[in-house]
């Protein structure tokens, strides 16, 4: 039974390299028995995990795959790392990208939920190699420029809908 090591603590009282932002991304595909609830749930528990332990991140959620970039703190990323490989409701899990960083990317998000639409097709096939996607035969930059572009069509909808909520008043 593999043990995790316990986090040491530096001088100033916090585990050694929780200064050290680190950007994971990975790809994974769903479990088969993985249920709409189940996903749902999942969001809620990372949300509120990632806000108590400093995690930042984007979540794209297709059919059949699990794309994720998140950052924070070295230690708590790694942890989180070695829990995603024993995490049952996805497999075939591939890291693309761990690195540190010196400044987030998803500042904004505790875990941004970004699901794939109708109006991202194009996006979808743009990145796509074939007619399916298949972000496993996506590298590492072209999977980080299609997170950022759903990420700000995200974003617009928000501010769209914020305007048109202000001006409703």
């Amino acid at each position: 039974m593999e043990q995790s090591e316990p986090l040491t603590k530096g001088a100033s009282n916090m585990p050694q390299g929780e200064h050290i932002i680190l950007r994971l991304t990975y790809v994974s595909r769903h479990n088969a028995n993985n249920k709409s609830v189940e996903v749902t749930r999942i969001l809620a528990q990372a949300h509120r995990n990632n806000q108590r332990n400093g995690i930042t991140g984007a979540l794209v959620i297709s059919e059949d795959y699990f794309l994720q970039s998140i950052e924070g703190p070295r230690p708590v990323i790694n942890e989180l790392l070695r829990k995603l490989f024993k995490d049952e409701r996805h497999f075939s899990l591939q890291v693309i990208e761990c690195n540190e960083v010196e400044q987030r990317r998803w500042g904004k998000w505790s875990m941004k939920h970004l699901s794939l639409s109708d109006q991202d097709r194009e996006y979808v096939r743009k990145f796509s190699v074939g007619t399916n996607f298949d972000p496993y035969l996506i590298n590492s930059a072209q999977i980080i420029e299609f997170i950022e572009i759903l990420s700000r069509i995200e974003e617009e909808k928000e501010k769209h809908k914020s305007e048109t909520k202000h001006r409703s008043f």
